[in-house]
């Protein structure tokens, strides 16, 4: 089977495409490793060292319907027509994968198919499905920090996924626990200093 790089530079860059691609269209890469290929194709933006603004909620909300998919056990993943309908401009899709296909093939070079029950497994899944959902809230949380981490966990255990490469899936849980910290302390200083404010605004007025 084709590296996901070949795959995508061929789909997105050697074929005739219209000006739109949709959901619908993508899935005809994915085949099989629908789940990971979708993970590491909706991560991507987000998850690049200069992050592409204005992805991280649609497509947050898109991973976390996912990961709640891969919890209760599904083969593939289901979508509304509509979803499936929804497009979006081919030059964004190929500015983002210009930049970020460098960094899959590195990535492709480190991976095999070991330890693959993390990935195959019910209880892995589970485990991995749940992970990337808590991720996919924090990248849909409007606040700085709490976006790039969380997809870098998610896209490094959607490619664990895709090759079935459980060590590397295991990498991105450790990601996913380093942005699920880092978010946390995030919203917590934020919302001391909120807290902070409003006080001393009631010492100035009162």
């Amino acid at each position: 089977m084709a590296k996901l790089s070949t795959e995508l530079h061929r789909y997105f860059f050697s074929e005739d495409r219209l000006d739109r691609v949709k959901l619908a269209d993508v899935l005809e890469i994915a085949g099989e490793r629908s789940f990971g290929f979708l993970f590491v194709l909706l991560a991507f933006p987000s998850a690049l060292p200069v992050p592409a603004p204005g992805y991280s909620i649609p497509f947050g909300i898109l991973m976390l319907w996912l990961a709640v998919q891969l919890v209760v056990g599904r083969e593939r993943p289901y979508f509304f027509q509509s979803w499936l309908d929804r497009d979006v401009p081919l030059k964004a899709v190929q500015g983002v994968l210009a930049k970020g296909l460098p960094w899959l093939q590195r990535i492709e070079v480190l991976s095999r198919p070991r330890f693959s029950y993390i990935c195959t497994s019910l209880t892995g899944r589970v485990v991995l499905g749940l992970a990337i959902a808590l991720m996919s809230i924090s990248m849909m949380v409007p606040i700085p920090g709490t976006n790039t981490l969380p997809a870098m966990g998610i896209f490094v255990v959607g490619f664990g996924l895709l090759e079935d490469d459980g060590l590397i899936s295991l990498s991105g849980l450790v990601l996913c626990a380093m942005g699920g910290t880092l978010s946390t302390l995030i919203l917590i200083f934020g919302y001391e200093a909120v807290k902070a404010g409003i006080e001393a605004l009631k010492n100035a007025v009162f």
